[in-house]
């Protein structure tokens, strides 16, 4: 589905779009099961998972008993989205840019959290956290959330850089129930604040959050640097700082530099045992959410 601009105005309706004919199909939550915290036994229902059953309760009364989790019964979710500069790119009519791919992504979780009746939160951030909501799954809730996306679709945000250190550190302060924490972002922090991004993440985990980081790029431009081999200025869109090149020059270099830093941001990741999603904004969201949500959905 190609999304245009003009749906952004109702992302309600598009998030509705993007993910009700993946989730039909779905035969259980793809975000459940996540902790192994106990919660509680239920009556086995026809149809449960043979492997939830309690065997050992059944052993003793002779009636089978399902196993439930704290996660399973009442799961708590904070979508965090990078509002920073960098996010703007590209400044593109044709298609979404980072923030804008971020958001709709983000509209389409809120859609399927809203349908489980779980509780969720969301965090904007660039610098340091512009805005952080509880977590709820009332109804309003989600009409509200939906809105400030919507607004901060809005808003243009000129020269504001990236610190997502801090405001992680201050994510994992906030969440004081064990959750599952997803994040958007291009993580185009400054070089000296990496270390401190990836204790940010751990930082998380080392609460007990699921962590899924949804690593947002521009692909024709950011990846393989696809520009007319001719004289251009490139603009930091964080700093304003300006350099002219000719894109040829340093193509093959920039190209290894960025493919070095992903693959660094993946294996962290998986150090860490955090979830990494690589997106390529030259894929429709759909796309993107259906593989994620489909692979979560036959591993749990």
């Amino acid at each position: 589905m190609l999304i245009e601009r003009a749906q952004l105005d109702n992302l309600e309706l598009l998030a509705k779009q993007v993910v009700e004919g993946f989730i039909i199909g779905l035969h259980k939550s793809p975000f459940h099961g996540f902790s192994v915290e106990f919660a509680e036994h239920r009556l086995y229902n026809s149809g449960d998972p043979l492997r939830h059953i309690d065997w050992r309760v059944y052993g003793r009364t002779d009636k089978m008993f399902i196993k439930r989790y704290e996660e399973e019964t009442n799961l708590c979710c904070c979508i965090a989205i990078d509002t920073s500069s960098s996010m703007y790119f590209p400044k593109d009519d044709k298609k979404l840019n980072k923030l804008e791919f971020s958001c709709v992504a983000a509209a389409g979780l809120l859609h399927l959290l809203k349908r489980q009746l779980d509780a969720a939160a969301l965090a904007l951030f660039d610098d340091e956290v512009r805005f952080m909501s509880q977590a709820r799954s009332a109804h309003s809730h989600y009409r509200m959330l939906m809105h400030k996306l919507e607004a901060t679709l809005k808003l243009e945000n000129i020269n504001k850089s990236t610190n997502a250190a801090d405001a992680l550190h201050a994510i994992a302060e906030h969440m004081h129930k064990r959750s599952l924490v997803i994040i958007f972002s291009d993580m185009m922090d400054d070089a000296e604040h990496i270390e401190d991004l990836f204790s940010a993440l751990q930082h998380l985990r080392f609460n007990k959050h699921e962590v899924i980081l949804f690593h947002t790029i521009e692909g024709e431009k950011e990846l393989d640097f696809e520009f007319d081999n001719r004289p251009l200025e490139f603009v930091d869109m964080e700093t304003g700082e300006r350099v002219r090149l000719q894109p040829g020059q340093v193509k093959e270099q920039y190209v290894e530099n960025m493919a070095t830093f992903r693959k660094m941001v993946e294996n962290r990741c998986h150090q860490y045992h955090i979830d990494y999603v690589p997106v390529d904004l030259r894929l429709p969201v759909e796309q993107v959410l259906n593989a994620f949500l489909l692979k979560r959905n036959k591993l749990l």
